[in-house]
C-alpha cells in the first residue's frame, strides 16, 4: 500500500470513528480551514504526485494534531540535489519560485525545507518571491537566522522527537536514561535526535544513513560520530562501531526503542515480524506500512505515529512565522520551552482520544486531527 492509500485509509477510519458524514469528509480534506497551507518542499529523485498528495494530506492532520493554525501542503522537484552544483540549485530554485510565486504567500501557503532542501533554499525562495511582492520574510520558514529564521529551528524536529519520546515513556514509568535506541537515518532529524537522546542518558546502539550502518552494543560515542559524519559525510568508516553489511537490517537490531528517521515504507510485512523494539517513534513520514502496523500491534509493539512524533519541525516553523509577523525575535530558551509545551499537550490530547474511542495511538492522533478540522468545517459553514 503506497503512502497516499495509507493516509486515505487512516483518514476514513478516523472519520468513521467520529461518525462524520461522507459529504463533510470531502469538503475539508486538504483545505485552508484553519489558516495558511503549510508544508515542505523536497528535492529528491523519487518525487511524484501521489507522494506529494499523501504528504500534503498528512500535513493537514499533523498541523491539526499540533494545534497550530495551518492547513496542509507539500511540494517538490524530481531531481538529485547531490548531483547539482550550488549555482545549479540556486537557478532551479529561483525558476521554481517564479512559477509558484502567485500560489504561495504569508497568509496563503508558507513553504519550508524538506528532504534535499534547507535554509539556503528558503533564502533563495524568499529573495525571488520578494522581487514580485516586496520583502516578505514570513513567506517561508526554516530560513537562516540572518534573514528572520527562528533560533532552535534546525534542531526542532529532532528535539520534538525527544519530547514525544519522553511523553510516551512517562506513560510506562520509564525515562530516556538507560534505554537502548536504534536510529535509521542520520540526517538533520536523526542526528539531532541522537545528540539530544545521548545527552539525556539514552544509549544509541546503532545508526545508519545513505553511506552505511554501524552498531556498538555498549553505545556509540555520539559526539565523536557527529564529528566523523561532518568530516566524512556519512557514518561509514566510523571506528567506534562495527559495520553492518546490510543497512536495512538495522531495523531488526536488538533495542528498546526504534526511531525510523529516513524514508517512508521502511517497516513492512517483510521485516515487521523480526523487529525487536518495544517502542517505535516515527521520526520519518509514513515509515510503517499498514500491514506492518497490524503485525506489530499483535506483537504488543507501541508505535508513536508520525503526525505527532515528528511535528516539532512544523511547530517551530509556526513560531518562526509568528515572530516574522510580529517583527520580534524569541530567544532559543523560549522557543524550546514553547515546543516542549506543545509536544506535551499534544500527547495528552492524543491519549484522550485513545481513551474516548478505545483505539491505538495512530488512530488516536488521526481522530484528533480529523475532529479538529471537522469542527472548523462546521463552524465556517462548509458542512452543507
Amino acid at each position: 500500500m503506497n503512502a497516499l492509500a495509507a493516509t486515505n485509509r487512516n483518514f476514513k477510519l478516523a472519520a468513521r470513528l467520529l461518525g462524520l458524514d461522507s459529504k463533510l469528509e470531502k469538503r475539508f480534506n486538504m483545505t485552508m480551514l484553519e489558516g495558511p497551507m503549510k508544508g515542505g518542499i523536497r528535492y529528491h529523485p523519487e518525487v511524484e504526485p501521489d507522494e506529494v498528495n499523501a504528504l500534503a494530506q498528512l500535513m493537514t492532520w499533523k498541523t491539526a494534531v499540533a494545534n497550530i493554525p495551518y492547513g496542509g501542503a507539500k511540494g517538490g522537484i524530481g531531481c538529485d540535489p547531490g548531483e547539482l552544483s550550488v549555482s545549479e540549485l540556486e537557478r532551479l530554485t529561483r525558476v521554481f519560485t517564479q512559477k509558484i510565486h502567485d500560489l504561495i504567500g504569508i497568509h496563503t501557503d508558507v513553504p519550508a525545507p524538506d528532504m534535499g532542501t534547507g535554509p539556503q533554499t528558503m533564502a533563495w525562495i524568499l529573495d525571488e518571491y520578494s522581487k514580485f511582492h516586496g520583502y516578505s520574510p514570513a513567506v517561508v520558514t526554516g530560513k537562516p537566522t540572518d534573514l528572520g529564521g527562528s533560533l532552535g529551528r534546525d534542531a526542532a524536529t529532532g528535539r520534538g522527537v525527544l519530547f514525544a519520546t519522553e511523553a510516551l515513556l512517562n506513560e510506562y514509568g520509564k525515562t530516556i536514561s538507560g534505554q537502548r535506541f536504534v536510529i535509521q537515518g542520520f540526517g538533520n532529524v536523526g542526528s539531532w535526535a541522537a545528540q539530544l537522546i545521548h545527552e539525556k542518558g539514552g544509549k544509541i546502539v546503532a545508526v545508519s544513513d545513505i553511506s552505511g550502518a554501524i552498531k556498538n552494543s555498549k553505545g556509540l560515542d555520539i559526539p565523536s560520530l557527529l564529528k566523523h559524519v561532518k568530516e566524512q559525510r556519512g557514518v561509514k568508516g566510523f571506528h567506534g562501531g562495527e559495520s553492518i553489511q546490510d543497512s536495512n537490517s538495522i531495523l531488526t537490531e536488538d533495542c528498546d526503542i526504534l526511531i525510523p528517521a529516513a524514508l517512508g515504507g521502511v517497516i513492512n510485512r517483510e521485516n515487521a515480524n523480526d523487529i525487536k523494539a518495544k517502542f517505535i517513534i516515527e521520526a520519518a513520514n509514513h515509515p510503517t506500512d499498514p500491514e506492518a502496523d497490524e503485525i506489530l500491534s499483535k506483537k504488543g509493539v507501541v508505535i508513536l505515529p508520525d503526525i505527532y512524533a515528528n511535528s516539532g519541525g512544523v511547530t517551530v516553523s509556526y513560531f518562526e512565522w509568528v515572530q516574522n509577523i510580529q517583527g520580534f525575535l524569541w530567544n532559543e530558551e523560549k522557543v524550546n520551552n514553547e515546543l516542549r509545551t506543545y509536544m506535551t499537550n499534544g500527547f495528552k490530547d492524543v491519549k484522550e482520544m485513545c481513551k474516548t474511542h478505545n483505539c491505538d495511538l495512530r488512530m488516536g492522533a488521526f481522530t484528533l486531527g480529523v475532529n479538529r478540522v471537522a469542527r472548523a468545517t462546521v463552524l465556517r459553514g462548509w458542512e452543507a
